[in-house]
C-alpha cells in the first residue's frame, strides 16, 4: 500500500475515533438522565460516570484555553502527510466530518461546551453514582 493511503487511512481511523468519542460524550449524557427515569442501575457505575465526566472536562478545559483538539490535530497531520488532501478524504471521512465539525465562531462552541459540562455536573450530583466497592 502507497504512503499516502496509510496516512489517509489513519486520518479516517482517527477521525472516526473523534466522532465516537463525541458520539460517548452526548450518548453517555442522554442515557445517564433516560436511566434515571427509566431505573437502569448501570448508569450509576462509578467507572463510566467518570470517564463520562472527565471527557466532557476535558473539552470543556480545551475551549476555554482555546486548545484544539489532539484528535483534530493528529488527523490533520495524517491527512497533510496523504499528498497535502486535507480534508478531502474518503466517502465516510466527508460524512463523519460533516457531522463533527461546524463553521460558526468560536464563543458558541465555549458557550456550548461549558453548558454541556454544567449539565454534566448535575447529573453527576442528581443521579449520584455508586461507590466503588471491591
Amino acid at each position: 500500500m502507497e504512503p499516502s493511503k496509510v496516512y489517509l487511512l489513519a486520518a479516517d481511523a482517527i477521525l472516526l475515533l473523534h466522532v465516537l468519542f463525541v458520539a460517548f460524550v452526548v450518548i453517555g449524557l442522554l442515557l445517564i438522565y433516560v436511566g434515571k427515569f427509566c431505573g437502569w442501575s448501570w448508569i450509576r457505575n462509578l467507572w463510566f460516570r467518570l470517564l463520562h465526566l472527565t471527557a466532557i472536562a476535558i473539552v470543556v478545559v480545551q475551549s476555554w484555553f482555546d486548545i484544539i483538539c489532539p484528535l483534530t490535530t493528529v488527523e490533520m497531520y495524517f491527512r497533510s502527510r496523504a499528498a497535502g488532501a486535507v480534508y478531502s478524504g474518503s466517502f465516510i471521512a466527508h460524512w463523519l466530518e460533516s457531522l463533527l465539525y461546524y463553521q460558526l465562531p468560536t464563543w458558541v462552541f465555549v458557550a456550548a461546551y461549558t453548558v454541556f459540562g454544567v449539565v454534566t455536573a448535575v447529573s453527576w450530583l442528581w443521579i449520584r453514582p455508586r461507590p466503588y466497592s471491591k
